[in-house]
């Protein structure tokens, strides 16, 4: 019944690349194509619906079904917060505590429904569900916070995200050497990989005199969609190789 990706070195790089593509996609669409943050809210949500009913029906595992869905909640995330904060005029700050406070119900009704937010084990398709909402609302706060780090902190984007990076590090050194609780530590780690998503994507397309690289969202979401394209091609020939070498071992 576990649909979810295990929680490797892997999944790790990949969710930064999903969620940075999702930040320059989001941009491409919301901003570059001029759709308008509103619309292109709308239009993201209902392919995360599609893609979601799709994922909660499959069957088994599916490596593409997995990171399509991840993407998706990235790449929504990424206007609705958006949205939020510049369309609404709540701003980054306030955008980002209502956000938090979301997530925080979120998990904590998963919690009570299910008794444990883990996602090493998840048996139920409630469980699942809990698991994309939290995902959605966890990557929708990433990009506020990396806009807030960005823009109103003062770091610029190439110090919000080493000040992330260095989040992510010492976050890793108390899974390494600490008894701290490990499912703290995940949500603590996949909340903090979106905003270094979103500061390194903003690094990748904006203009030079705005603090960024200007490689435009074209070209940067190309270059993204190829990186995870390959990344996950990779964990699929991986994942048949060790599956056919665990049949022969029992033959």
């Amino acid at each position: 019944m576990n649909k979810i990706a295990k929680v490797t070195f892997f999944f790790w790089i990949m969710k930064i690349a999903a969620t940075t593509l999702g930040e320059t996609a989001g941009d491409l669409m919301s901003m570059t194509m001029n759709i308008g943050y509103a619309l292109s809210s709308v239009i993201l949500i209902i392919l995360f619906v599609i893609f979601l009913v799709m994922q909660l029906k499959s069957a088994r595992f599916n490596n593409i079904l997995f990171w399509t869905v991840i993407l998706m909640t990235s790449t929504a995330g990424t206007t609705i917060s958006d949205f939020m904060d510049r369309t609404l005029g709540l701003g980054y700050a306030k955008g980002s505590l209502i956000l938090v406070i979301g997530l925080l119900i979120v998990l904590r009704l998963w919690h009570l429904s299910e008794k444990t937010i883990s996602v090493s084990n998840i048996q139920t398709t409630k469980a699942e569900l809990f698991y994309w909402i939290a995902i959605l609302f966890s990557n929708t706060l990433g990009t506020a916070l990396g806009d807030f780090l960005a823009d109103d902190s003062g770091l610029g984007f190439l110090g919000g995200a080493a000040l992330i990076g260095g989040l992510i590090a010492l976050t890793f050194l108390a899974y390494k050497f600490t008894k701290t609780n490990r499912i703290m530590l995940f949500w603590i780690a996949f909340v903090l990989t979106r905003p270094f998503g979103a500061t390194f994507g903003d690094l990748l397309t904006k203009p030079i005199e705005n603090g960024g690289l200007n490689f435009g969202t074209l070209g940067s979401s190309i270059v993204l969609l190829s990186i995870l394209i390959t990344l996950v091609i990779y964990t699929i020939i991986t994942e048949k190789r060790k599956l056919n070498q665990n049949v022969a071992n029992e033959s």
